[in-house]
């Protein structure tokens, strides 16, 4: 390594994710293991994206990162987790039109830097720490040459935020829950990229600015703790509705993916429901926009539209097939790396 105080730079851009067959329940909370598999559909970066640059120099005394902007601590467990899995895949770097050069002993001694952008309200609700993690693992991955693949870095990313691992694809991906104990087979894979379904159109509603009462890591835990139906939901009713929903993408079969989507998600709130204490994560517009879906679904005679509700701070998120209207492509590219933004 060469002893001028240099910076080497990396800059990354991953969108964020909205389940259609949801997870929800851990069986291992340190290493984010699933209690069953779950499919999303990645969102267009355009929308709804992090932008994150990574930077490493003999320079910087400690790892540091800023997100919009403000300097947040690194002292967690999840972003420990990573960066340690991260720096211990780490390989030779060199930069010969810089004159850099980086063994792979020495990226244990070295710091970094990292500035995160959202291009939407981090504390909006919209799965932020989906695409900030998927996003740090990605543009480190980068910067420190891993030879790992994406499902392979996936499985890193998920020990930041369970469904961060399925940011690393465009277009449908499923989150495999995996058996090993490590999760070392607990990653995503793609289904179909973002060019398969282009005319499948989403609605983000926004029914409530309230922040939610119970926060996803608790109502999980609850769930796993006390809800019978949630054990039923894990080993029954998904493993047949994660094939059927695979088949549904694949054939573009509208009517079979809203009737799944709506299914899934009215089950999810069923199981918060059947958690003690109860966890209510829908009010009265929620109610109100699910019976309109249905009233719009049954006057045109097959499903047109499809709502399911999250976790998310009271957002809706409702799929709609407007094929007879117009043809829109929102489905995103996958973790893409670019070559712009400065440190604070």
């Amino acid at each position: 390594m060469a002893a001028e105080k240099w910076v080497l730079m990396v800059t990354a851009q991953t969108p964020t994710n909205i389940a259609v067959i949801k997870y929800w329940g851990k069986r291992d909370e340190t290493l984010i293991l699933p209690v069953n598999d779950s499919i999303s559909v990645t969102l267009d970066p355009d929308h709804l994206c992090t932008t994150t640059t990574v930077a490493v120099s003999p320079s910087f005394d400690q790892d540091r990162m800023w997100l919009n902007g403000k300097e947040i601590s690194l002292g967690g467990g999840r972003y420990q987790n990573c960066l340690k899995e991260i720096r211990s895949r780490a390989c030779d770097v060199e930069d010969k039109e810089k004159g850099i050069k980086i063994e792979k002993k020495d990226w244990q001694k070295l710091h970094l830097h990292i500035a995160s952008f959202n291009n939407f309200p981090t504390a909006a609700g919209l799965a932020s720490s989906a695409a900030g993690f998927a996003c740090l693992v990605f543009s480190l991955a980068k910067l420190m040459n891993l030879k790992e693949n994406q499902s392979q870095l996936s499985a890193i990313a998920r020990q930041g935020s369970g469904s961060a691992c399925r940011s690393l694809f465009g277009g449908f991906v499923k989150w495999i829950m995996g058996k090993e104990g490590n999760g070392s087979d607990s990653l995503a894979v793609q289904l179909v990229d973002e060019e398969h379904w282009n005319d499948l159109v989403i609605i983000i509603a926004v029914v409530s600015s309230r922040q939610k009462e119970t926060s996803s890591t608790t109502g999980m835990r609850e769930s796993v703790e006390t809800s019978l139906l949630l054990q039923h939901r894990a080993k029954e009713v998904v493993p047949k509705r994660i094939v059927q929903m695979e088949e549904a993408i694949q054939n573009h079969d509208f009517s079979s993916f809203a009737q799944l989507t709506c299914a899934d998600s009215n089950q999810f709130h069923a199981v918060c429901l059947d958690t003690s204490p109860p966890i209510f994560y829908m009010n009265d517009t929620s109610h109100r926009i699910i019976s309109y879906v249905e009233r719009w679904n049954r006057s045109v005679g097959s499903p047109q539209v499809c709502s399911f509700f999250a976790t998310l701070s009271g957002r809706c998120y409702e799929f709609c097939h407007l094929k007879h209207i117009f043809v829109l492509s929102i489905l995103s590219a996958s973790a893409r790396e670019n070559s712009y933004i400065s440190f604070p």
